[in-house]
């Protein structure tokens, strides 16, 4: 018999849940210990890995001068297309509003409530922080990002000097990813305690809300396939009907297992076979798993505007446009693991005095969400690199010498 996934037995958790929430609403509530203690250790995860994959990836491949004018071009590429999606999937969880009417009581601060918009001023200094200890210890992520981004350009400009460090951070992202592994073991029965505490506590009609994100961001996420990445491939003249061909494969991988980091090795094979060049393929794509994470992006910010419409907290479009430039940054460190989206929500929650606990209400389908923004991370990186070649002045022809096979392609397409 096949073994179940991890997604499997998160779906088959959820399930739980809901059973239990419906059932046996009085002990639902009490299994919020258990969610609790999932949702506390993704928030360890947050300072440790956003030091460790922003300070390598800074020094290997953040200073210009190093990277050259293919680094560059793929940087002010990824800026663009995510800033985009952010704008995006502000703009759908704006209109629908998918967390209006659902109550998370008692966990919102009380200074919140009284806090005013903050000036320019006090934004500028509170991105810079005092002690890198205080700001991993307050779960700031802002100031920890700006802290890593400075770090990483010294490694950079260091050179050799730098190496001892750098190779600790890439030892201490490689231990984070499989402490994340580890504690995602976990996920199921955070999943199912999340969900059937959600329900027990605030009533079937949450599903309501829950469908509501869902389809929010589906919708958001088709929205940003379609006519952003559809335009980008048009204006850059990049043929369409092969480059599905080549992409379907990784897609599916990214989209079934919830994890870009399981489709790389074939969508590096695929955009070589069809047409882009291995020294620009073999910079975009794993650069792009760190600084080019469209889906993510997307659900970051429908998702922490949604916290807020839950905890009716009414976000002005300066603080709102603030968070955007918050998940602009830290998105360039999550991880290509499963749910690791949800390392980076907690952190910008804590960031912005919402309430953490509101990951527990969208735990339940985190599955279903996480399949499609990773799905749509790979589909991004793969428009990347092609975008890049072409910006290089190459055609995009199929390497045919090298590769099998690729003759009966070309003269299908």
């Amino acid at each position: 018999m096949k073994r179940i996934s991890l997604t499997g037995w998160i779906f088959v958790a959820m399930v739980v849940g809901i059973v239990i929430g419906l059932a046996a609403p009085g002990f639902a509530v009490q299994l919020s210990p258990i969610s609790n203690i999932f949702l506390r250790l993704i928030k360890s995860i947050v300072a440790p890995l956003l030091f460790g994959t922003l300070v390598a990836g800074m020094a290997g491949t953040g200073s210009v001068k190093t990277m050259g004018r293919i680094g560059a071009k793929a940087l002010i590429y990824f800026e663009i297309v995510t800033t985009l999606a952010l704008f995006i999937g502000l703009a759908a969880v704006n209109l629908i509003r998918p967390g209006q009417g659902l109550k998370i009581t008692g966990e919102v601060s009380a200074q919140i409530a009284q806090a005013h918009a903050p000036t320019f001023a006090e934004v500028l200094e509170h991105t810079f922080p005092t002690s890198i200890i205080d700001s991993m210890a307050r779960g700031d992520v802002l100031q920890v990002v700006v802290f890593c981004f400075l770090f990483g350009a010294a490694c950079a400009s260091l050179g050799k000097k730098a190496q001892p460090m750098v190779h600790f951070c890439e030892s201490l992202a490689e231990v984070m990813f499989k402490y994340t592994a580890y504690v995602m073991y976990l996920a199921p029965l955070g999943v199912g305690a999340a969900i059937a505490v959600t329900i027990g506590s605030k009533g079937v009609g949450v599903l309501i809300n829950l469908g509501k994100l869902m389809l929010t961001v589906y919708g958001a996420l088709i929205v940003f396939v379609v006519v952003v990445l559809g335009s980008v491939m048009v204006l850059m003249k990049i043929p369409i009907r092969r480059f599905l061909s080549a992409v379907k494969e990784p897609w599916v991988l990214a989209f079934s297992t919830a994890s870009s980091e399981s489709a790389l090795p074939k969508a590096l094979q695929n955009m070589e076979a069809f047409g882009v060049p291995k020294h620009i393929v073999g910079f975009v794509l794993p650069t792009g798993y760190s600084f080019n994470l469209d889906g993510s992006t997307l659900y970051l910010s429908a998702a922490a505007i949604f916290v807020a419409q839950a905890a009716g907290v009414e976000m002005p479009w300066g603080q709102q446009l603030l968070m955007l430039l918050t998940l602009m940054l830290t998105s360039k460190g999550v991880a290509a693991v499963p749910r690791a989206s949800l390392i980076i929500l907690a952190g910008t929650l804590a960031s912005f005095n919402l309430p953490v606990a509101g990951i527990g209400v969208i735990l339940g389908i985190d599955a279903l969400l996480d399949m499609a923004r990773t799905s749509v991370n790979v589909l991004g990186n793969c428009v990347a690199s092609a975008v890049v070649a072409r910006w290089e002045g190459y055609d995009l022809e199929p390497p045919v010498p090298e590769v099998e096979g690729m003759e009966t392609d070309e003269a299908a397409a």
